[in-house]
């Protein structure tokens, strides 16, 4: 039986993060490395900025020719990219630390090379461990065609997960030891 991206009827209202950035602030990287925000070859370079409300977040990135599927057209599996991340970058405004659990994605119509896709994600309750999220994608402005809808289902994880599951020269290069990453996968 699939995971329920529905969010439950005793389902708590988001509650923002004190300590997530101040309405209209931009956000920072997942992980420097990352293929939705990182600055890396072939990623998307998806920039996030926090919404008004403070639990939602503006997104965008430019499709290039490198991210096409089909000739001259944004490959549906990059437009699934970018709404992890940025529905990713939004429950980040309610938690410190989540993994995606379920992503649903219903696409609306191509996206050109060439264009500009902005999301707009929000979160939209939370359970305990659990959170859902939304969001829609638009073709060259945040009023513009929508291009695709998502909804997401995030848990929230302590870094331990990443020690158990990262790779270990990224997690060095974090600043982990070695010391502790072993002591985090014995623990698991």
């Amino acid at each position: 039986m699939p995971i329920s991206i529905e969010p439950p009827a005793d389902a708590e209202a988001p509650q923002r993060n004190p300590k997530a950035p101040a309405p209209g602030e931009r956000t920072t990287s997942h992980f420097e490395g990352c293929r939705g925000c990182g600055d890396v070859p072939g990623s998307l370079r998806v920039r996030s900025w926090v919404g008004d409300d403070g639990v939602s977040v503006i997104s965008r990135f430019d499709v290039l020719s490198e991210h096409q599927g089909a000739p001259g057209l944004l490959h549906g599996g990059m437009l699934m990219t970018a709404f992890d991340d940025a529905l990713g970058t939004a429950y980040t405004q309610v938690t410190r630390s989540a993994v995606t659990a379920r992503l649903e994605t219903d696409f609306r119509r191509p996206v050109p090379v060439g264009a500009t896709v902005w999301l707009h994600s929000r979160v939209d309750a939370r359970q305990g461990r659990k959170i859902y999220v939304s969001g829609e994608a638009r073709l060259h402005a945040l009023d513009g065609e929508v291009v695709g809808t998502a909804r997401a289902l995030f848990l929230k994880v302590g870094v331990e997960h990443f020690l158990r599951h990262g790779r270990p020269e990224d997690l060095e290069a974090l600043g982990a030891s070695r010391e502790v990453i072993e002591a985090a996968r014995g623990a698991g």
